[in-house]
């Protein structure tokens, strides 16, 4: 995979070569991914949508 990055973000990247970036560049993919697929789980758009109107059951449902 390549990734776009800006010449001023490359100058500050190339100040730590003791950093991984490809680990951190995976790591935020995989916590964007994980994000993601959370909010189109059903069963937490429900708990979203019933909280707005009434904390306790969402509450309830979510430690279900």
């Amino acid at each position: 995979m390549t990734l776009a990055i800006s010449a001023e973000l490359h100058k500050k990247i190339r100040k730590h070569p003791e950093i991984k970036w490809s680990e951190v560049a995976r790591q935020a993919i995989e916590h964007k991914a994980a994000i993601t697929e959370t909010e189109k789980d059903p069963w937490r758009k429900y708990a979203l949508k019933h909280a707005l109107e009434d904390w306790d059951e969402a509450d309830e449902l979510i430690e279900y």
